[in-house]
């Protein structure tokens, strides 16, 4: 039986933007009765980006967005690795979890501050002091993962003597494929936030150094102007690239 038809389909991708739809709604509703430039209405949001773009505002955009992916790369290949090896390997396991742990627990401020005072101000320390507060959600969600995977499927696997890449790539990833999706989904949301900090207290751009900027200044239509840019570009990798690719690595359950 088909889970679902071409109809449904496309009903159920009506429901974000409906949703959206409706909190824009709220939102003016909320900005008119309000009367208060402590909450700009869309449209004084909207006249503060055309603002903003005449002034660099969609290089400010790209230097943030080089900034996420370089660190979201980093932390997703390293904390993946350490994940899926501590969730096979007992021993390393034992000996290594309360390192991810502790540094679960470490301040992001703490992290980024120490690599700027170890680095100097510069766009390595930058990307490492996102990577570094990445690395241990990363690594526990993917443990998770490589800790359920099916022994059902392995023991096969050994019968047929599958070759180790094959077992990687249709045995061992398919079933991970959930985790990662969780990991990278958290991941980014997480990532572009420290990133915002880490641009407010070291990086002469960015969306973070421009929010900055505009809280000096108590221009919060600017502050939504650079917030919600970015939040739509997030949303975009969201509904473009994330949610399909998830879909596409279910498949296999069906």
């Amino acid at each position: 039986m088909r889970a679902d038809t071409s109809g449904s389909g496309a009903r159920g991708a009506l429901w974000p933007l409906f949703s959206l739809a409706l909190l824009l709604v709220l939102w003016t509703g909320a900005a008119a009765w309000l009367q208060s430039d402590l909450l700009p209405g869309p449209g004084a949001v909207w006249q503060a980006f055309q603002r903003e773009w005449q002034l660099g505002y969609l290089e400010d955009m790209l230097a943030t967005l080089a900034r996420v992916g370089a660190a979201f790369a980093l932390a997703m290949s390293i904390g993946a690795a350490l994940g899926i090896w501590l969730g096979m390997t007992p021993a390393a396991d034992r000996l290594l979890w309360s390192w991810v742990i502790f540094f679960l627990n470490v301040p992001a401020l703490v992290t980024i501050v120490l690599c700027y005072v170890w680095f100097g101000l510069t766009e390595t320390a930058a990307v490492l002091a996102v990577a570094i507060n990445k690395i241990p959600n990363v690594a526990a969600t993917l443990r998770e993962g490589a800790r359920a995977l099916s022994t059902d499927l392995a023991e096969m696997a050994r019968l047929y003597r599958m070759p180790a890449i094959a077992l990687l790539r249709h045995v061992v990833l398919p079933q991970l494929a959930p985790f990662f999706a969780a990991a990278a989904r958290n991941g980014l949301a997480l990532v572009w936030k420290i990133v915002l900090v880490v641009e407010l207290l070291g990086r002469p751009n960015g969306v973070g150094f421009e929010i900055h900027s505009q809280f000096q200044l108590f221009d919060v239509a600017g502050i939504f102007a650079y917030a919600l840019g970015f939040i739509a570009i997030v949303q975009a990798i969201e509904w473009l690239i994330l949610a399909p690719w998830e879909r596409a690595a279910r498949r296999w359950r069906r």
